[in-house]
């Protein structure tokens, strides 16, 4: 099996079991026995198919007589890999894209006609390639979601907010390859000595450009499988994650509560901030995800992290007022994070929207561990502003004993004086992350 045929055998699984496409593609990698370089054009095709495939469809339905929702899954996931690499891999000929398609439809599809259709969509494609159909601009929100591959919805939504210019600066961050952000534990070693570990087994490793103990990684093959990894020197995370932890501002000796915190990176970042010193009771409501904390915070040397099967919305009158400084990274929409999981943009947005009252509460319980004068961060990891600043705005409306407080990031974020902000990728080069922080009176 090749990269071709495993990026076919995931984009097909997925839309056919609504499976999320990175964990599919892992094991289809792991199945095939992929070399790194075979696993990387995988890797490459089955996320720029989903980055672009409402585009993809656009010209398919253009050149085929079939309606593509009558295709067979298979057919028109060849159909879509062989266009992706005819428009957007230039390194790969035009022909050998439309050979190959054409041969995975001939192994994987049960139509006996259906080799000489791809083929001939492919070819009559291949032909047109420098006149292809013009996308209808007279709808604006209909013409981003096309180009892009975004839902309509969404797209309307930005621009409402942001106006066309950055919105479509949003989108194309979305279709682009975010980096891989390596946190170094400074309680085990310091950044040049993580960096050293990685050269020496052939990853490359350079210093973020604003974020200190942050490495930015390339050519990284299986990171697990690095002594590095194992040995504990890091762990990966990206820097809005990193950045709700710096607003949370813990220290050494202080006792802090991560509510939802799995897989538990943000929990690593507040002991490292602390040294180690003190405690991080870091929550979850699923059992199974308590031991990939345990796990996590072992690998990396942390002895301060309690993990704890908790239900954010559950009371523990034990903890009432018990805490320094409180984290609710609540459950989210994620479309902050497109970039990196493309297929949330096909999801359907009708269960989103209950999540600002799930939200609510557990940001209302949250609250009652915070001591007087404690702090309580909430952050999301998308941008919808009903999931943000709608569910702290209603928080304070019912809570006169917390304000907002400002505060400063490093990088393009800078000061935050009204005490939340909203990370952007095109803008601050993170994923899509909301950060509020609130402090509790003294008096409360």
């Amino acid at each position: 099996m090749d990269a071709r045929e495993t990026a076919l055998l995931t984009l097909n699984a997925c839309e056919r079991q609504g499976g999320w496409s990175d964990g599919v593609l892992k094991k289809q990698i792991s199945a095939a026995g992929l070399d790194r370089r075979d696993a990387a054009l995988a890797t490459q095709l089955c996320f720029g198919v989903l980055q672009n495939r409402m585009l993809l469809d656009f010209y398919l339905s253009k050149f085929s007589n079939i309606p593509l929702n009558r295709l067979e899954g298979k057919v028109l996931q060849a159909l879509r890999i062989g266009l992706y690499q005819m428009l957007f891999l230039s390194r790969v000929p035009n022909s050998a894209a439309v050979d190959r398609a054409v041969a995975l439809t001939r192994a994987h599809c049960r139509n006996p006609r259906a080799p000489g259709m791809v083929n001939a969509i492919l070819r009559n494609l291949e032909r047109s390639l420098d006149r292809l159909p013009t996308i209808p601009e007279e709808d604006p929100a209909a013409y981003y979601a096309t180009l892009y591959s975004h839902p309509v919805w969404l797209v309307r939504e930005l621009l409402d907010r942001l106006g066309s210019e950055e919105t479509a600066a949003f989108l194309q961050a979305d279709n682009s390859q975010p980096p891989i952000t390596a946190m170094v534990n400074t309680v085990k070693a310091d950044r040049e000595t993580c960096i050293r570990a990685l050269e020496g087994a052939g990853v490359e490793a350079a210093p973020h450009p604003w974020l200190d103990n942050c490495l930015v990684l390339s050519h990284t093959g299986n990171l697990e499988g690095l002594a590095a990894f194992q040995d504990g020197l890091f762990y990966i995370q990206d820097p809005a994650s990193r950045l709700a932890v710096l607003a949370l501002d813990p220290r050494p000796g202080e006792k802090v509560l991560d509510v939802c915190a799995a897989p538990g990176g943000k929990s690593f970042a507040a002991a490292i901030q602390m040294e180690d010193r003190g405690e991080v009771w870091s929550c979850d409501l699923h059992p199974h995800k308590k031991t990939l904390i345990q796990r996590g915070a072992q690998r990396l040397g942390l002895t301060c992290v309690h993990p704890k099967t908790a239900d954010g919305k559950a009371f523990l009158p034990e903890w009432e007022g018990a805490f320094d400084r409180v984290l609710v990274d609540a459950p989210c929409s994620g479309l902050g994070v497109i970039r990196k999981k493309p297929d949330i943009r096909y999801k359907d947005p009708e269960p989103l929207a209950g999540l600002p009252q799930v939200q609510g509460a557990i940001l209302d319980n949250a609250a009652r561990y915070v001591r007087p004068g404690g702090v309580l961060v909430y952050s999301t990891c998308t941008v919808l502003d009903r999931e943000n600043g709608g569910v702290t705005g209603a928080f304070l409306q019912s809570h006169p004993e917390f304000c907002r407080e400002s505060f400063r990031l490093p990088g393009p974020a800078g000061e935050v004086p009204e005490g939340q902000l909203t990370l952007w990728p095109q803008t601050h080069e993170t994923d899509g992350f909301y950060i509020c922080k609130l402090r509790k009176d003294e008096r409360a």
